[in-house]
């Protein structure tokens, strides 16, 4: 089977691109995986090596202190937040309940999951492109319509591989347009607290509205899988009968216990950014054939003069850096790859080195 045939159809996958670099997984410089380089917080460590000794028990099927914290930390009562098995775990449940509708509209380019989840259950999925003539219209507009039909819609604000946040008062006519609305905001927590467009603070006033959270982006925890939904308590509890008893093990419950309360590492965070992601932009937009999209999240999405399956291949045999290419988005194709932000090193790094690439 050749290279090509074997991609993955997400980013993170080391194995794969250790063997294309012919190296060991552990020395991959990953810009493919939208995860925070500046964790695991020591927060998260200390919660972990204290919970060592709960390994012989089982997990509190009902999480109450993990559902405490999200819910003091959201200001909800704690039966509208339900922990899961990172937040693609919960996206299933989510897109159960979309398929009973009679139509799902959902944006595309979109994250791949989705497809999934809504292909597990046969929905009737209805896309409209971000795409017109080969670029980007990031108008809501499209969508409205009257709630005569029994539609929902899945949206990711900020939008994957985009990056576009979408404001509040963009989203909200769309409640009155659809039976239920599900907004995956697993890249929300990236932005200042007074930049972010959450729909959490409208939660109790639409009990048809669900939101996706994720734990392990933010804060670097993806082989822990921690992620939660906020929805109706009604609609948490038929969840909850449905899926696994135990879904969050118990260090991923401690980490996030803890994770939640480490202000320091949220403005370090935060501080870090907003300069990185700026450098980035203008040093990719500085490099010929190369003019990448700004947006609010932790990674640019870059349209590419070249083939951006063979800028990857090249990255990792020369460079041992991987980037996510976009053939698992058809509206993108080889044309689009989209990088993680990193730190200033390893940003530069990347820069250096598809600059070479891009010469030869």
């Amino acid at each position: 089977m050749s290279e090509i045939s074997q991609r993955p159809k997400h980013g993170g996958n080391l194995n794969w691109a250790a063997a294309i670099a012919d190296c060991s997984a552990d020395t991959i410089l990953d810009f493919s995986a939208s995860i925070n380089p500046l964790g695991p917080p020591q927060s998260a460590i200390a919660a972990i090596q204290g919970s060592l000794t709960s390994l012989s028990s089982y997990p509190d099927p009902q999480y109450h202190q993990l559902r405490s914290i999200l819910a003091q930390w959201h200001d909800l009562p704690k039966d509208w937040l339900l922990p899961g098995n990172g937040s693609a775990e919960l996206l299933t449940w989510a897109c159960w309940e979309l398929a009973r509708q009679e139509k799902v509209v959902l944006l595309t380019p979109a994250f791949s999951d989705y497809q999934r989840g809504l292909q597990a259950f046969s929905a009737n999925v209805e896309q409209h492109s971000l795409m017109e003539r080969g670029e980007f219209s990031f108008s809501l507009f499209p969508l409205s319509g009257s709630r005569t039909s029994k539609r929902g819609l899945l949206l990711n604000n900020p939008h994957n591989p985009t990056g576009k946040l979408w404001s509040i008062d963009e989203i909200l006519p769309l409640l009155d347009c659809f039976e239920v609305v599900v907004i995956d905001e697993a890249f929300m927590d990236f932005l200042l607290p007074s930049q972010q467009q959450s729909l959490l603070g409208y939660i109790q006033d639409f009990p048809h509205l669900i939101i996706l959270r994720s734990l392990t982006k933010f804060y670097s925890l993806p082989g822990l899988r921690l992620g939660y939904a906020i929805a109706h308590p009604d609609r948490l509890q038929r969840w909850q009968k449905m899926r696994d008893p135990w879904c969050v093990n118990v260090l991923a419950a401690a980490a996030g216990e803890a994770v939640l309360g480490d202000r320091a590492f949220q403005r370090q965070t935060w501080d870090w950014l907003t300069p990185a992601r700026d450098f980035l932009y203008r040093s990719l937009k500085a490099l010929p054939g190369l003019d990448p999209v700004m947006g609010a999240a932790n990674f640019l999405l870059v349209k590419s003069q070249y083939s951006c399956s063979q800028l990857q291949l090249q990255l990792l045999k020369h460079d041992k850096i991987l980037i996510r290419d976009c053939l698992s988005f058809p509206e993108l194709g080889d044309r689009y790859f989209r990088i993680a932000v990193r730190s200033a090193p390893e940003n530069q790094r990347l820069v250096q080195a598809l600059s070479l690439v891009i010469k030869t």
